[in-house]
C-alpha cells in the first residue's frame, strides 16, 4: 500500500468497463491518508539511514548552484514532509548552497494540507536556512523536472501501483497475485500474472528512465515499495477479505458480478530481483545508467499490529486496520462503482464488512508489511558540488 498516490494518466474504470485502461487515482483526501498510513511511515523510517550514510560519503566536485531534493509521490504530505526533512537534515551537513525540495503527485492529488504543513506560520518546514519547497502535479512514469537538476530523489510505495490496467479484468479475485491461501476464495492464472508483472518491469524502466534524466552523475534514487517475500504478499490477508466483502455485495445485489470481474486493485506485488532486475548489473537493460548499491526485503513491524499484540483488543485493532486499508483502497472502489446508485452506502457496507471479518477471526486476517527497496546511484561521472 502506498504511502503516495498513483502517478497516472486520466481514465477511469467503471462497472461497465471495456478494454483495458488507463486509470487515475489517489489516496482517500482531507486528512484521512496522513491519519491513517502509520505502517508506510514505518517502512520510511526503516530505509532512511541507507540514504542518510549514503549522502554523508557523496564524491563531491564541480559547483552547483542549488541542490534538488524530489519525492515522488508524496500524497497529502505528512510522510513525504518527514522523509525529505531528514534528507534536508543530511545535505545541509555536507553544503551551505541553496536546497529546493520538490514534492510531486498526480494533478487531482489533495494538495491542501502538504501546501499548509510545508509553510507552517509562514516559515519552511524544514527549518534549514536557504531551504525552498515546490510542487509538481504530474505522472512520475514522466520526466517531470529539468535535466540535470536533481541530487537526491526518493519514492515510497507509490511505484507499485501501475500506470494502466493492463487486462480487462481479474474475474476470480481482486488482485493480480491472487489469494493468500489455497482455501481462500478465488482465483489468478499465471497468464494473468505475467501480463501485471510485465506492466511493472514496464512501469519500472519508464520511472528510471525519467529519473535518470533529472538526475546529476552520481545523484542519488532511494526506492522503496510494498512488495513480495519468500512467504507473504504485502497485505494479502486483508485483500482476501476485501474480496469476501465484494462477493458479499454481489450475493446482495448491492454490485453486480460483472463490477466485481472489472475492478481489480491496480498494483503487483513485485520481488526485490524483480524491482531491480533493469539495473542488478551493468549488463542490465539500465545498468548502464544506474549502480545497484542497495537492495533488501523486510517485513515491517506495524504500530497498530503491536498494540493489538499487547491489548488483545480486537475491535479497536480492526479499526485501525481497516482504516489503513480504506485509505489507499477506497478510492478506486468509488471509481470503479461511481455509476451505483447509493455509491457511498455501498462503500461503506463494504468496509463494514471487512472490520466485521477481522473482530471474528483476526488471526485470518493478519497484516504481513512486505517491503522491496534499492539504493541506486546514477552513473555518468562524479556529482556537482554541493557549496
Amino acid at each position: 500500500m502506498p504511502d503516495h498516490s498513483a502517478n497516472t494518466s486520466p481514465s477511469s474504470p467503471s462497472e461497465n468497463a471495456g478494454a483495458a485502461e488507463t486509470v487515475v487515482r489517489a489516496m482517500k483526501g482531507h486528512g484521512f491518508y496522513d491519519r491513517h498510513s502509520t505502517p508506510q511511515r514505518a517502512t520510511i523510517d526503516a530505509v532512511l539511514p541507507w540514504l542518510e550514510d549514503a549522502i554523508a560519503n557523496m564524491r563531491l566536485t564541480e559547483g552547483s548552484p542549488t541542490i534538488g531534493v524530489a519525492d515522488f509521490g508524496c500524497s497529502e504530505g505528512r510522510n513525504s514532509i518527514a522523509a525529505t526533512q531528514a534528507v534536508v537534515a543530511a545535505v545541509r551537513k555536507r553544503t551551505a548552497q541553496p536546497i529546493l525540495t520538490m514534492h510531486t503527485d498526480l494533478p487531482l492529488n489533495d494538495y491542501s494540507r502538504l501546501l499548509t504543513m510545508l509553510r507552517p506560520e509562514g516559515r519552511s518546514v524544514f527549518n534549514v536556512a536557504e531551504t525552498y519547497s515546490a510542487v509538481v502535479g504530474g505522472s512520475f512514469y514522466g520526466q517531470l523536472l529539468p535535466p540535470r537538476s536533481l541530487h537526491v530523489a526518493t519514492t515510497f510505495n507509490s511505484i507499485g501501483y501501475l500506470s494502466r490496467r493492463p487486462i480487462d479484468r481479474l474475474e476470480h479475485h481482486v488482485q493480480a497475485n491472487g489469494p493468500s491461501t489455497p482455501d481462500a476464495p478465488g482465483s489468478v492464472s499465471q497468464e494473468e500474472k505475467e501480463a501485471f508483472l510485465e506492466q511493472t518491469l514496464a512501469d519500472m524502466e519508464s520511472f528510471l528512465r525519467a529519473r535518470a534524466a533529472e538526475l546529476v552523475p552520481g545523484g542519488l534514487l532511494l526506492l522503496q515499495c510494498f512488495g513480495a517475500g519468500e512467504v507473504w504478499h504485502n497485505c494479502d490477508r486483508i485483500t482476501d477479505a476485501l474480496n469476501d466483502a465484494l462477493l458479499a455485495a454481489v450475493a446482495a445485489g448491492r454490485i453486480g458480478r460483472a463490477g466485481y470481474e472489472t475492478y481489480y486493485s491496480p498494483f503487483y506485488y513485485r520481488t526485490v530481483d524483480e524491482m531491480i532486475s533493469l539495473v542488478a548489473t551493468p549488463e542490465a537493460p539500465l545498468g548502464s545508467l544506474f549502480r545497484l548499491d542497495r537492495a533488501e526485503t523486510f517485513d515491517v513491524s506495524v504500530p497498530f499490529v503491536e498494540e493489538f499484540r499487547r491489548t488483545a483488543d480486537v475491535a479497536k485493532f480492526a479499526s485501525a486496520y481497516v482504516n489503513f486499508f480504506r485509505a489507499f483502497t477506497e478510492p478506486q472502489l468509488r471509481m470503479a462503482f461511481v455509476d451505483r446508485p447509493n455509491v457511498d452506502q455501498t462503500i461503506d457496507e463494504i468496509f463494514a464488512h471487512i472490520e466485521r471479518l477481522i473482530c471474528d477471526d483476526p488471526e485470518r486476517y493478519e497484516l504481513h508489511y512486505i517491503s522491496v527497496a534499492a539504493l541506486l546511484t546514477r552513473r555518468g561521472g562524479a556529482m556537482p558540488e554541493f557549496g
